[in-house]
């Protein structure tokens, strides 16, 4: 094979590879080096900041229902991180 057809094949591979990683947010992720443990720490602390949000808000001279909806607010975070979670450990494995 000659030189420029082994470019134009690479070429096409990396095209190709792209193109997969484009249709895939999950095997994008991992390639910029995002892995299950990351998301679960980042849902983890998600339930820490909820927490301490709310706190800090209830302090605060905030209606009782503001703070409530901070907390909630951050809260919606860790379910959807842990879901990320789950999907990337199916993508890693």
């Amino acid at each position: 094979m000659t030189m420029k057809k082994q470019m134009l094949n690479t070429k096409k591979q990396v095209r190709k590879a792209a193109a997969a990683t484009a249709s895939n947010p999950l095997q994008l992720l991992g390639s910029w080096g995002v892995r299950s443990s990351h998301a679960y720490t980042a849902g983890f602390a998600a339930i820490g900041v909820s927490f301490l949000s709310w706190l800090i808000s209830r302090g605060r001279k905030d209606s009782r229902d503001q703070s409530d909806r901070w907390g909630l607010f951050i809260g919606e975070w860790a379910p959807t991180l842990f879901a990320i979670g789950i999907a990337l450990k199916h993508e890693e494995d």
